[in-house]
């Protein structure tokens, strides 16, 4: 028998702690949405009054090609005004990234019992978590979100701690993309004045993991987020979204994308992967790329999947504003820090848009 969702604690005891999460909640028979999971009305999402991305997706087939440096200025041009933008000929499957949608519905769709073993608190290994929302325990309204994220270390270790359910698909789905990330991030350096060398992206892609985030039926979607306000801490997010829709960026400065301030709606475009600017490359530029604020709505219709892909660097990883940006620039944004500081404080609070990355900001006197 399902708890009292009136109920704080009971709700809290029987979604987070038990591992039921949202989607438990719903099967339940959910007709109105908790006052847990109510958004205060500043954080509500309209869809009405949010317009949509209208960039085309970049064909990074053309990369390489004699339309090499056309191509680098739109990835460019994107990283520095929005820090968000579609990729097609990405080099993924299409069939792959549809087999990664069904497995995700699939998964989520397993019984709770099955799925609540990888909670934080009882997994039986390291890089394998099952969890709701962001960070539950401080957080003022909770997100109508559940996922299960996978840390990958190496090959032999995904296949032996990966639930076998999801496995093979997310390790083959990380393997094709990393062709394209080591693409974007040469374009993003080289455009910085910067000649990297292949053992400087091995530092910023060195850590690697794989999410699925399942996105429940909501009764009224207007009153809730299925992901609040954040930018990525990372370096790239490689992003799979189904054709549900829901993603919303903020424009951070007047440009060709909207005006400051405003959110728009990245759209689902068959076979198109989203590429996501995290923290640690604007650290890195000194501000020149932007991460992007974003955040996702829920829905009444159908159940939503994403799978993103996090790259970053390892957490013993020094980041500053790479020297050749410093020297151009004539000033330094952000102050030396490691990697795993700079993730405590991250993992430490609910999400706040782009609050985290005030720890690496040099205070102005």
């Amino acid at each position: 028998m399902a708890p009292s969702f009136d109920d704080g604690n009971s709700l809290f005891n029987f979604v987070v702690r038990d591992g039921n999460g949202v989607k438990g909640m719903v099967d339940s028979g959910l007709s109105t949405v908790p006052q847990a999971y109510m958004q205060p009305p500043i954080e509500r999402i309209d869809k009405d009054r949010a317009r949509k991305h209208g960039q085309p997706p970049i064909d990074l087939s053309k990369l390489g090609g004699p339309e090499h440096d056309e191509v680098a200025k739109q990835i460019v041009r994107a990283a520095e005004n929005l820090g968000f933008f579609q990729v097609l000929n990405h080099g993924v499957p299409v069939d792959l990234l549809e087999s990664l949608k069904d497995t995700a519905h699939d998964f989520f769709s397993l019984p709770a019992e099955k799925k609540a073993v990888y909670r934080a608190d009882v997994s039986p290994t390291p890089l394998v978590k099952y969890g709701t929302s962001f960070v539950p325990q401080k957080e003022k309204a909770l997100e109508w979100k559940d996922y299960i994220s996978m840390q990958y270390t190496n090959d032999a270790e995904a296949l032996q701690h990966w639930p076998e359910e999801i496995r093979d698909v997310s390790l083959e789905y990380l393997r094709t993309s990393m062709s394209m990330v080591r693409k974007l991030l040469l374009v993003l350096l080289e455009n910085l004045g910067v000649k990297p060398e292949d053992s400087m992206i091995d530092v910023l892609v060195d850590k690697k993991m794989v999410n699925m985030n399942y996105y429940p039926t909501c009764p009224n979607p207007d009153l809730t987020v299925g992901v609040g306000r954040h930018s990525d801490m990372g370096t790239l997010t490689i992003l799979l979204q189904d054709g549900i829709g829901g993603l919303y960026v903020k424009i951070e400065d007047d440009s060709e994308f909207g005006k400051k301030g405003e959110w728009v709606e990245i759209p689902p475009v068959p076979g198109a992967l989203v590429i996501n600017v995290g923290d640690m490359v604007q650290v890195l530029s000194n501000g020149k790329y932007k991460s992007a604020e974003h955040r996702v709505r829920t829905t009444s219709t159908k159940s939503r999947v994403s799978i993103p892909i996090f790259t970053m660097p390892n957490a013993t990883t020094k980041i500053a504003p790479l020297p050749e940006v410093v020297e151009k620039d004539g000033n330094t944004l952000y102050k030396e820090f490691v990697l795993a500081d700079y993730m405590k404080n991250f993992f430490s609070n609910a999400h706040d848009g782009k609050k985290s990355l005030d720890f690496a900001k040099i205070n102005s006197v």
